[in-house]
């Protein structure tokens, strides 16, 4: 599902995604309720120098995301795709608070 939700970007998007990793992982770290997280430097903080740096990581968690939505698997299928967008969008540094505004959380 991760896979055909990076399929069906447009292309533009698609090939401005550069040094991420996408890994799946059963759960999150204890008491942090996530369904994914991206872990890197955003794409606007990278300066000149970027470089010889290990790939972000964007997790997407397996188990809370088939407790909450597994019942249904359009729905299941959904919520991976939205949270597959989330952390790519903060992989090109719109934050949270961002994504609230322009009701994309």
């Amino acid at each position: 599902m991760i896979q055909e939700t990076l399929d069906s970007l447009p292309p533009e998007i698609a090939e401005r995604i550069s040094n991420v990793g996408f890994v799946i992982e059963d759960e999150p770290p204890p008491d942090k309720p996530l369904l994914g997280l991206y872990y890197g430097v955003p794409q606007p903080k990278r300066g000149q120098y970027y470089g010889g740096v290990l790939p972000d990581k964007i997790t997407i968690f397996r188990g809370p995301l088939e407790r909450h939505y597994g019942h249904d698997h359009d729905l299941l299928t959904k919520q991976i795709r939205r949270v597959v967008l989330h952390e790519i969008a903060h992989h090109f540094g719109i934050s949270d608070e961002r994504l609230k505004e322009i009701d994309r959380y």
